[in-house]
């Protein structure tokens, strides 16, 4: 009997059986986590919950409806022991497992409610995308192991979309999390849908919340659930020397910004305001993370005469990105809203710039008003203005006093009101856990990584290589 085409080409199994491999239906109760895609480097919220709820007593099924795609993963991914469940990324690669998806799907009473809702969505939205995305709901309804009573997803589109559709046709409850582009992005209509048939819904910022709640039946159905810091992943930084005023070329100020290279984070507009800094001041660029704009924004760099004073890094893991922050000198992040609507919500690179005492700068766009107290603990600017932005940089450059003042109280905002342990308090009770015990987590539990499999009835844990203690659901196909 082979593992079938759900288990990922990443993905190493090796013969042997482990008996202690945990299986997720001998579990009573268990909630499966609809994600577009897991593991992804841009999404450390999302693991960082997992694992909370996770040593909370909660028993997680991770649902991904993509492969992951980056090179390496973050400590905490190395933590997560959630069995994991690759639904098809598109159905034409795997049309058997579609076709036993339906059959299997069609037999049950909510398949038609399932197919009316879906079909009244495809009239609105006539694409292949919505297509998938019942296909992916008639392979999770028919994989879902029974011990599965609830359904979560992460975003409120498309993973939505699948888990919405997937309990219809299981009779089963769900929510879901909204962010960013998810709430922005998709017509009304479709939020309205969602927002009445969801048991409830959070968010992680007022100002998704406050749109939100206005499309909902009810005004509290949408709950404000900030993602905060895991403190225990970003200790407080040592001692930061007094800093350069940007006149010693042998000392440059470091300037830093962490994100995608997308649209909505506006780094056209960042590169257009360092281009027009004083060519008295020495500084330094560096960049973490990957993106569609690369080659354009390093032609941008170059065309403003700036590539010898950029370092761009791509995407890293988390330690590494630690020690960057704490190597630098000055935070900058120009998110914007862009023609579509997108936008981001309450960017957590500024939540971990600012618990290492580095002062930001950034826009004043969605949420991040909510976190950056304008001249107290970090300086806002209007996007899509290169020039207020550069005058701001500017200033801050030439004041390493006025650096260290609002990075010291930047740093006391997020520890005080930004943990990540309030946002789980919060999800904990929706999920109806027993109080918190309070447990600390510790990068030091993360074991090596293993290969094994260890059979639950029609599926395989097969364990990935790389991600100890966890297991990815593999239906078992018998070739027939």
């Amino acid at each position: 009997m082979r593992a079938g085409q759900a288990a990922s080409r990443r993905v190493s199994v090796s013969k042997r059986d482990v008996s202690m491999v945990p299986s997720v239906s001998a579990v009573a109760n268990c909630v499966a986590f609809v994600l577009k895609g897991y593991p992804r480097l841009s999404e450390t919220f999302i693991a960082q919950e997992i694992l909370a709820l996770e040593r909370r007593g909660l028993e997680i099924l991770i649902v991904s409806l993509r492969h992951p795609t980056d090179r390496t993963t973050h400590p905490v991914h190395q933590l997560i022991r959630s069995a994991l469940l690759y639904l098809p990324e598109y159905l034409y690669q795997e049309p058997r497992r579609v076709w036993r998806g339906w059959l299997r799907s069609r037999r049950r009473s909510g398949y038609r409610t399932a197919r009316r809702a879906w079909f009244a969505d495809l009239q609105r939205d006539p694409t292949p995308n919505r297509m998938r995305r019942f296909g992916q709901a008639l392979v999770l309804a028919a994989e879902l192991p029974e011990n599965v009573n609830h359904l979560h997803a992460h975003f409120l589109h498309t993973p939505a979309s699948v888990a919405r559709y997937a309990a219809l046709i299981m009779g089963l409850s769900w929510t879901v999390s909204a962010h960013a582009k998810d709430i922005w992005t998709i017509p009304v209509w479709e939020k309205r849908a969602k927002l009445a048939e969801a048991d409830w819904v959070v968010t992680c910022t007022e100002a998704g919340r406050s749109h939100l709640a206005s499309l909902a039946p009810r005004h509290n159905k949408v709950a404000l659930c900030y993602h905060g810091l895991d403190l225990e992943r970003f200790p407080a930084a040592p001692p930061r020397w007094k800093g350069s005023d940007g006149s010693d070329p042998e000392h440059p100020v470091v300037l830093l910004s962490v994100g995608r290279l997308v649209v909505k984070k506006g780094y056209e507009d960042l590169l257009a305001a360092l281009a027009l800094l004083s060519p008295d001041l020495e500084w330094r660029f560096v960049h973490i993370g990957g993106g569609a704009l690369r080659n354009a924004l390093l032609h941008q760099a170059a065309r403003f005469g700036l590539s010898h004073k950029i370092e761009w890094r791509g995407a890293l893991a988390q330690p590494d990105v630690l020690a960057s922050y704490r190597r630098a000198d000055l935070f900058v992040l120009a998110s914007k809203v862009v023609k579509d609507g997108d936008r981001d919500g309450l960017p957590n690179v500024l939540i971990e710039a600012q618990s290492q005492r580095l002062v930001c700068v950034a826009t004043d766009v969605s949420g991040i008003p909510e976190l950056i107290e304008n001249e107290v603990t970090g300086v806002l600017v209007p996007p899509n203005d290169p020039v207020e932005l550069s005058q701001a940089i500017s200033a801050l450059i030439r004041d390493p006093a006025r650096r260290a003042a609002m990075g010291a109280a930047g740093e006391r905002r997020v520890r005080d009101n930004f943990a990540m342990r309030s946002g789980i308090d919060v999800l904990a009770m929706r999920f109806g856990l027993l109080p918190a015990n309070r447990q600390a987590i510790s990068l030091d539990d993360a074991s090596q990584p293993r290969q094994d499999t260890h059979r639950t009835g029609e599926y395989a844990v097969l364990h990935v290589s790389g991600f100890p203690s966890r297991g990815v659901l593999a239906p078992q196909h018998s070739g027939k």
